[in-house]
């Protein structure tokens, strides 16, 4: 399942996001990681609290996006930052709802997954897809970063829910997301399961699955973790997606220069 429509369209030049690809899977898989790790070091290690680190990181997460913006084609240096930035708003906005304010885990899921639901609604009635392979418009972009937004949230809320009040295990929940993903890409594969809905579903599963995992790696032994704490599990993994998009950035510049040169 490595892109959105059967067919494998090939996206416009002047599309402002990333095909499909195993690059794509996992640089986002590892931003979901660091979302998750990221956004409790800044609340809990530094102890910034919730309230202060969701302001300071929205507030990066705007200019983040402004920039994101103003690029009228898919720029990998301006387009990771902006997702592994957004995790962490994502993750810190339920964070926020659950901590701070005292929303269940149940609750908080339905009405992310209401919120996402009628973002998609919205998106399809204006503009007849929602394929991410034709985001060449700021209305589209608008959407697009909105889904992504309540995608991240959405999988916080899922993720723990699963894994804390069910009482599962980050393990344990880890493998149940990661089962879960298999078997979309196999009907995806083998039943022809749209390409868009098995997507957009793997994409929003991804979250869960990326946030159990990094909660089994930073997490200490006595709650159920492996110890190795949420500034190396950070740290390790942002390294892993800058080495990633230096890898797609001088790809695609190395396509560029081909293009040209064809010309």
């Amino acid at each position: 399942m490595l892109a959105p429509n059967r067919q494998q369209p090939a996206a416009p030049s002047h599309n402002r996001v990333p095909d499909v690809t195993l690059d794509f899977w996992l640089v986002k898989l590892m931003a979901v990681t660091t979302g998750e790790t990221a956004a409790d070091y800044l609340a809990d290690t530094l102890g910034l609290g919730l309230t202060a680190t969701s302001l300071i990181m929205t507030g990066i997460l705007t200019t983040a996006l402004v920039l994101q913006f103003t690029r009228k084609r898919y720029v990998p240096w301006a387009y990771w930052p902006a997702v592994v930035l957004i995790s962490i708003v994502g993750t810190l906005v339920t964070d926020s709802l659950v901590d701070g304010f005292g929303v269940r885990l149940q609750t908080a899921t339905i009405a992310f997954s209401v919120a996402l639901a009628a973002t998609f609604a919205v998106w399809y009635a204006s503009e007849r897809t929602l394929s991410i392979h034709t985001i060449f418009t700021t209305r589209r972009e608008i959407f697009y970063w909105l889904a992504i937004l309540l995608t991240f949230a959405l999988g916080t809320a899922a993720g723990d829910l699963v894994a804390e009040s069910f009482d599962m295990g980050y393990l344990t929940s880890g493998l149940l997301f990661g089962g879960v993903i298999a078997l979309i890409a196999l009907a995806y594969w083998l039943l022809s399961l749209d390409g868009i809905l098995a997507f957009w579903l793997a994409y929003i599963l991804t979250r869960p699955l990326g946030a159990s995992f990094g909660d089994l790696l930073s997490r200490s032994a006595r709650h159920g973790g492996l110890g190795l704490g949420t500034i190396f599990t950070s740290l390790l993994f942002l390294g892993c997606i800058i080495a990633l998009v230096l890898h797609m950035t001088l790809k695609g510049d190395e396509a560029d220069e081909i293009l040209l040169e064809s010309d």
